[in-house]
């Protein structure tokens, strides 16, 4: 990946942390997000890996389709 593509890349996931809400809801504790963040990491690595990606994924549309 080119380094402006990178660039554009990383500025877009943090757009989705601020835009679910979380920077304003841990007061932009950075050591907060990364635990969560790490936290989501282990629950993709267990056994319900699918139950929780369809959760989520179906979260982040309904997300998406709001204006907040």
């Amino acid at each position: 990946m080119k380094r402006r593509e990178r660039t554009r890349h990383l500025i877009e996931l943090g757009g989705l942390v601020v835009k679910a809400g979380v920077v304003k809801l841990v007061d932009d504790d950075r050591a907060v997000i990364i635990g969560m963040l790490t936290e989501a990491a282990a629950r993709l690595r267990s056994e319900d890996r699918e139950a929780v990606l369809t959760l989520w994924r179906r979260r982040g549309k309904r997300a998406f389709g709001s204006d907040d």
